[in-house]
């Protein structure tokens, strides 16, 4: 198990963050503090990181996302919109980028375009984002939004998880 803490550098937020792969899965277990609020999330992958299921807790709401050979269900609806999206992206934590990194196995130079299911915190709500993934260097990926200028180089650990995402999140593994 590896435990991790991010602060969110604009949000001032702090999350706490357990990540464990067991036998066939990988389990995370988060929850992401500021001023405001807290929103605690358990998200489930398959063991080659391919993303399955969330449930996320806020303010007395919940949101479930689950995907199973390719359907999204949102909160118990089928979401068609989201049938290209093959992965997560979490508005609020950083988490969400070791799984692409962690599925795609990139080599330095190589490139993915991916759609996402991205979701909104406080909002709770979800749609696509279309991003692309280039691989720098050993720990660092190039994050960019493909409908967008906004794009970012991330430092990784050689877990995949973020140790810094200039001007959103910096953690305390170093």
């Amino acid at each position: 198990m590896v435990q991790i803490e991010w602060t969110g550098v604009a949000s001032r937020s702090v999350e706490r963050c357990e990540v464990d792969e067991r036998a066939g899965s990988v389990l995370v277990t988060s929850t992401i503090e500021d001023a405001e609020n807290t929103c605690s999330y358990q998200l489930h992958a398959h063991v080659d990181w391919r993303f399955a299921d969330l449930t996320m807790w806020m303010a007395g709401r919940s949101l479930i996302v689950v995907r199973r050979e390719g359907v999204w269900v949102v909160d118990g609806q089928t979401r068609p919109d989201l049938y290209e999206a093959s992965e997560i992206d979490l508005s609020v934590s950083p988490l969400s980028n070791t799984l692409p990194i962690r599925r795609l196995r990139l080599e330095v130079g190589q490139s993915a375009d991916i759609i996402t299911a991205y979701i909104t915190v406080p909002e709770l709500e979800v749609s696509t984002e279309p991003l692309r993934y280039t691989r720098l260097s050993e720990h660092e990926y190039l994050y960019e939004l493909r409908n967008s200028e906004f794009h970012r180089t991330i430092l990784v650990d050689d877990t995949g998880l973020v140790i810094d995402y200039p001007g959103l999140f910096t953690s305390n593994a170093r």
